[in-house]
């Protein structure tokens, strides 16, 4: 029998954690009774009543597994980390928040039986804010076109892997990954699923500016060279502009030199535009060396605390 792993990242999700496990464990049961199961929650170092709930969860249902992270690892390393640590044949990846439909896993898994080693949900449409749909929309389409690898639109990591793609996964041992990048650029062929985000059902969202600032930067300096090639063409131009101002000043003076005052203006904005732009790409050239730094160091995923329902031998002890 083919056992699926459900994989469910969570932090500071008291409201949702109960409620998701019900309605996975139904669906699956219900939807897909051939199959065996295990439903597996890593949390993040969540401060609430989240990690209380997945312990009671576990002692209630054998199937339902837990991993405790030491302390919050970030919103990548800690899915990425819990694929590896599942058991199925197949494992799915969701919310704890339901913006991914439980309804998708039995298209997931019936793409899967088609041959699929890869089924993705697309987000067509959103129940969130207008306005950040369409600021997401517009990184996706700007991504896309900036990137030597192809970009998937609207692509959150939500969908179904095979053990094949996580032995892919497994063998890269990178301590900074992305798994939307590693998808479209090492994946196998995948079938793309569309659904409608609905809202968040609980809770509130720990989406900041920060986070999407950082998910933005790590698809940037990851897959892109388009930073430091800005870098070298605005320096050029730049330069070029001030070597044509500086001459053109030059020649007035000494044609006008009695009714052309230069003065300071001139030289005072053309030091501060200079200087923004030396500011900003130092900025830029310094994502970049941060994202090879967090890869030079090897750093681990992610540190656990505790995990629960877990045999012995299984999930890291074969990592």
């Amino acid at each position: 029998m083919k056992k699926i792993s459900v994989l469910i990242p969570c932090y500071n999700e008291e409201e949702n954690v109960e409620p998701i496990s019900q309605a996975v464990v139904e669906t699956l049961e219900r939807d897909l009774p051939q199959y065996d199961y295990e439903l597996v929650f890593i949390d993040n170092d969540s401060h609430d009543n989240t990690r209380p709930i997945l312990r009671r969860l576990c002692a209630e249902n054998p199937r339902i597994k837990a991993i405790f992270n030491a302390k919050n690892f970030g919103q990548f390393n800690s899915p990425y980390y819990g694929m590896l640590q599942v058991t199925g044949d197949c494992v799915i990846e969701m919310v704890a928040d339901f913006q991914d439909p439980v309804e998708l896993i039995p298209q997931y898994v019936k793409a899967w039986e088609e041959g699929y080693k890869i089924v993705i949900g697309i987000k067509t449409s959103s129940k969130e804010s207008r306005l950040m749909y369409w600021l997401r929309s517009c990184y996706y389409k700007t991504i896309k076109k900036l990137s030597d690898v192809e970009q998937i639109e609207h692509f959150t990591g939500s969908g179904l892997y095979d053990r094949d793609f996580i032995e892919v996964l497994r063998s890269l041992n990178d301590p900074t990954p992305f798994l939307r990048g590693i998808v479209a650029e090492l994946g196998y062929k995948r079938k793309e699923i569309p659904y409608e985000q609905p809202q968040r059902r609980a809770g509130k969202t720990h989406n900041n500016f920060y986070r999407l600032y950082d998910a933005a930067m790590l698809s940037i300096t990851s897959y892109t060279k388009v930073g430091l090639r800005l870098a070298t063409f605005v320096g050029a131009f730049s330069a070029m502009v001030s070597m044509v101002v500086a001459l053109v000043y030059l020649v007035m003076k000494l044609i006008w030199w009695d009714r052309f005052p230069a003065g300071m203006a001139p030289m005072l904005i053309g030091m501060l535009f200079l200087g923004s732009v030396q500011i900003f790409f130092i900025g830029m050239l310094g994502e970049y060396v941060l994202s090879i730094n967090q890869r030079v160091m090897r750093r681990p995923l992610v540190v656990e605390e505790e995990r629960l329902n877990f045999k012995k031998g299984t999930g890291s002890d074969e990592v």
